[in-house]
């Protein structure tokens, strides 16, 4: 297995108290996984993404554990996360169309990322996987703001798969792109797994008809808990838990009227999660709770390879 994550528990400092981001979430990616992770926003996706590889200074490592390759990650020591970032866990972030250096241009902001990790940079290979992505060895000579959305946003994902990470994390990075751009990032994130440049992915996203199109299973979040996971076609075709079968109703279909099919959002919001409700969080929203939500319900398989927090999910 590429990745396993263990009893995760990640929580926020602030004045009000501890934010318990992420309360006990265990999961695995296998070698050559793409893995969609879908949610709404405060679900604690973003959270995760971002506490596998520690670039958020505000988190707290609680407990719980994350091996990748065989290998403990010390997710509470910052200094020790440095032999792992970049080389074993890389991250194209969220808005990372705001993370190129305005002042460089692309080739020697690229050179100079390669030096502070003690790599050596190779023009003649950044040109191939530049190549990769659609864009020409010219867009080294240029400064960002001479690029399209689209452009920089495949210039960071090449930055980031540089050194052949074991794991890729894509953080909402199409969420600012059009239509025609969407399509392109995808493929090219398909493509980095499909030559070898990455073992396996996770593609955080809010947009499950968009990553069902490239991702092999698809997890699903709720109020820092795993309310879902199972292979991509069967979480949009067939979902257990009442969360997931309400995301997926909301999507529209392409060729469907309204008037035939009514799209319908989940009424009541997440609850805080400054201080959690126990047992299911989903239960005062959900149409099917009963007493027995009043207890949090394993994140147990109810089918080969497909696992739900549902008391109800069988």
């Amino acid at each position: 297995m590429a990745l396993n994550v263990t009893d995760l528990r990640v929580y926020y400092r602030t004045l009000r108290g501890e934010v318990k981001a992420l309360d006990g979430v265990t999961f695995s990616v296998a070698d050559g996984e793409i893995m969609g992770l879908a949610g709404e926003s405060g679900s604690g996706k973003s959270t995760l993404a971002k506490s596998l590889i520690r670039l958020d200074g505000r988190m707290r490592h609680v407990g719980g554990t994350v091996e990748l390759d065989g290998a403990a990650m010390p997710l509470s020591d910052d200094d020790a996360m440095d032999e792992f970032r970049f080389r074993k866990v890389s991250l194209i972030p969220q808005y990372s169309m705001s993370a190129l250096n305005p002042t460089r241009k692309i080739g020697r902001m690229v050179g100079e990322l390669l030096d502070s990790r003690g790599e050596r940079p190779d023009r003649a290979e950044l040109e191939r996987r530049l190549e990769l992505v659609g864009l020409s060895k010219d867009v080294l000579d240029r400064y960002p703001i001479e690029l399209s959305g689209g452009m920089k946003q495949r210039v960071v994902m090449v930055v980031s798969t540089l050194l052949n990470p074991s794991l890729l994390i894509a953080d909402e990075v199409t969420s600012a792109l059009d239509v025609s751009s969407q399509k392109a990032v995808a493929t090219t994130l398909l493509g980095f797994r499909d030559r070898g440049l990455v073992t396996s992915m996770m593609v955080v996203t809010h947009d499950i008809s968009l990553v069902y199109q490239i991702a092999d299973s698809i997890m699903v979040m709720y109020a820092g808990r795993l309310a879902e996971k199972a292979p991509a076609d069967v979480l949009v075709t067939a979902p257990r838990h009442p969360y997931t079968q309400q995301l997926v109703s909301a999507l529209p279909e392409v060729g469907v009227r309204y008037e035939d099919r009514r799209l319908a959002g989940i009424p009541g919001s997440p609850p805080s999660l400054l201080k959690p409700p126990g047992g299911c969080r989903f239960r005062d929203r959900c149409p099917l709770a009963f007493d027995q939500c009043a207890e949090q319900p394993p994140f147990a398989e109810v089918a080969p390879g497909h696992l739900v927090a549902c008391w109800k999910a069988e």
